[in-house]
């Protein structure tokens, strides 16, 4: 038995698989009990879906995988069609609400014991008893007026009043409604609504096969391709029980890095910008824009899509290659420090971010906050250190961590990273094996169940498949912006509604990668 908190789990079997992961299945009695064993134990809900199993098993299937001390736990409990509901875990895992709430507008599988069950990713888009995920879902000729109805909470005081904002923006980005109550210029609640931009990425998966499924997976959050298509090859290369050439690996964990540095360069410039000091913008884009144009020159695209597949990468180095990105990484490490040093002494940008957007420790924790926002309120947790895949297990990740729980430590924490990662860069180009970069995998027969977990530069990204004769069956990719959104509520109390486009900004979580 890997951990106590797997006490009482029955039939509960270890993967042959480098990450350690244990599948099986509970009663509806025991999926609560479980649930909250592991929390007592200090683990964190990492995903939650459901899945058609009617024509095999007369059943739907729920699934959850929870992260425990030593490794990944993933559940399934069987759900009669005939009732169609299983017991809530929000009550143990708050941001279990939001995925228990999508799961019954794809699914139609209601949880109990929770008092909201007003629709998620569902706008009308189709009729209230049709569900995307059956596998009887006509998807056609769904002529369905748009959903204006839609509850929010309602001022209880005639001192406040409401304000809300999008779902259309100002600027060019995805939509998402934030719904202020305020008391003044107070923030006293915020709540959010998404699924806008809901693109049926898991029905679109279906029957794909592995070539097909990781051009689609690089597309869910084009922020976060790397990591979506590395844990989309894990889990294929998983079911296939395929090995990666090690040059391969090495250059998986550049392209994780880069993706990491660009983000983060386009992060500390945007929350300069929504601090008043457009100086950070002009210059970290400059910064931002010239490494992604070497990405393009070297890697041969600039957010590195289609680079990994699964059995390797799509693209090589020359050596010329690498003397140019070791030069490149010194260059853009003395221009970081420049500009880390102009910021700290500004002291109009600090009123800005310090002890703004607190998020403390205790509840980080309560939250499970993860990725960048996590480490700057003091979880310290990184996959890349606590389960680290090849080749980070010889790299020795030195994680970044704060304490403070507010914009500046935001802030701070990805300084720290964008230092590591060039670190890291300039050690995998030294260390960069001989060899093929890329092994073409047999998938015409591959079947089973595959996991792929990798920590992305907002935090975890999750991905699990099932495949059959080479193709797949269901999936469920399980981005970190489904725990970090309700995460934002909070951390925007108190504070006035024009610091909140500098704290959202401080998060940058996606709308794309919630909207499935």
């Amino acid at each position: 038995m890997p951990s106590p908190a797997l006490r009482v789990l029955t039939d509960f079997k270890r993967w042959a698989t480098p990450l350690p992961v244990w599948s099986g299945r509970l009663h509806a009695a025991d999926w609560p009990l479980t649930a909250r064993h592991i929390r007592t134990q200090g683990g964190r809900l990492l995903a939650f879906w459901g899945e058609d199993r009617r024509a095999e098993e007369s059943a739907y299937l729920v699934h959850a995988a929870f992260l425990i001390a030593t490794g990944i736990v993933r559940t399934e409990m069987v759900v009669d069609p005939a009732t169609a509901v299983y017991p809530s875990l929000t009550s143990i895992f708050p941001n279990a609400l939001r995925m228990e709430r999508a799961l019954y507008d794809l699914l139609g599988i209601r949880a109990t014991g929770t008092n909201d069950t007003r629709p998620w990713l569902r706008h009308a888009a189709w009729p209230a008893d049709r569900f995307p995920l059956r596998t009887d879902f006509p998807g056609t000729d769904l002529d369905v007026a748009a959903d204006r109805g839609y509850a929010f909470p309602p001022t209880n005081s005639p001192d406040l009043h409401e304000i809300p904002v999008g779902p259309i923006h100002a600027g060019i980005i995805e939509p998402g409604h934030f719904r202020f109550q305020v008391l003044g210029e107070e923030i006293l609640r915020l709540e959010e609504r998404f699924g806008y931009a809901h693109k049926g990425v898991e029905r679109l998966f279906r029957g794909l096969d592995g070539a097909a499924g990781a051009r689609l997976a690089g597309r869910i959050s084009g922020d976060s391709t790397v990591a979506y298509t590395w844990s989309y090859a894990q889990a294929v290369e998983q079911v296939a029980a395929a090995r990666v050439p090690e040059r391969a690996q090495w250059l998986r964990a550049l392209c994780l890095e880069r993706e990491r540095l660009a983000n983060h360069l386009g992060d500390l410039g945007a929350i300069g910008n929504d601090a008043g000091l457009a100086f950070a913008l002009t210059q970290f884009q400059a910064l931002k824009e010239e490494f992604l144009r070497e990405n393009q020159r070297y890697f041969g695209h600039r957010y590195l899509m289609d680079r990994i597949l699964p059995g390797g990468v799509a693209f090589d180095l020359a050596a010329t290659d690498i003397a140019a990105l070791h030069g490149a990484g010194r260059a853009l490490e003395t221009a970081i420090g420049h500009l880390q040093e102009i910021l700290a002494e500004h002291g109009g940008l600090r009123d800005r971010v310090v002890q703004v957007g607190v998020v403390s420790p205790e509840r980080a924790a309560y939250l499970g906050l993860m990725g960048v926002a996590g480490r700057a309120s003091g979880q310290a947790w990184d996959l890349r250190v606590q389960f680290p895949p090849s080749p980070y297990d010889r790299l020795q990740v030195r994680m970044a961590v704060a304490m403070d729980g507010d914009v500046a430590a935001r802030m701070a924490v990805r300084f720290q990273e964008i230092s590591e990662s060039l670190r890291l860069q300039e050690e995998i180009l030294r260390k960069l094996p001989d060899g093929h970069p890329y092994h073409p995998l047999d998938l015409r027969e591959a079947a089973g169940e595959g996991i792929g977990w990798v920590e992305g530069w907002r935090g975890e990204v999750f991905f699990w498949l099932r495949m059959a004769q080479g193709n797949i069956r269901h999936c469920r990719p399980q981005d970190p912006s489904w725990t970090l959104w309700p995460v934002l509520e909070e951390a925007v109390l108190r504070d006035i509604v024009a610091d909140f486009p500098l704290i959202n900004k401080s998060f940058n979580l996606s709308y794309s990668g919630h909207d499935l």
